[in-house]
């Protein structure tokens, strides 16, 4: 099946894409803040460079998007139909380069928390948001 759009759309679409500062890190981090957390971003020094580091309590956040690190029975996860074998290799070092960073973090000490994407659309936004009070209290 050839792709729906022309390499050009396509490359266009792709280079939209965000690795930081995405939507669903914007809501988490303003969560945070506006319950008086304060935070570091994206910290190069701790592997997997994860997307919020709370050093007052040794506890890093990854907000993973469903469909690049291959979230099971999601419903935003679904392989694509044109180049399904890059797609799946890519998906799955992406899930490898995951479980290497939470094993090295866990090794130093830290909580790890991973929030999935759909776990903050509107239905689940304010439960998954309020739980993440709990590890903090």
């Amino acid at each position: 099946m050839a792709d729906v759009h022309n390499k050009e759309t396509r490359s266009y679409n792709m280079s939209r894409i965000r690795s930081a500062n995405t939507k669903p890190e914007m809501l988490v981090r303003k969560f945070l803040h506006a319950h008086g957390f304060r935070y570091k971003l994206h910290d190069k020094t701790l592997s997997g460079k994860p997307d919020i580091v709370l050093p007052k309590y040794k506890t890093v956040i990854f907000i993973h998007g469903c469909f690049w690190h291959g979230h099971k029975d999601c419903k935003y996860y679904a392989v694509p139909k044109t180049r399904t074998e890059w797609w799946l290799q890519k998906i799955s070092g992406n899930i490898a380069n995951d479980e290497k960073a939470v094993k090295a973090l866990k090794k130093d000490g830290w909580r790890i928390i991973t929030i999935w994407e759909c776990d903050l659309k509107p239905d689940k936004l304010d439960k998954t948001l309020h739980s993440l009070l709990v590890h903090f209290l």
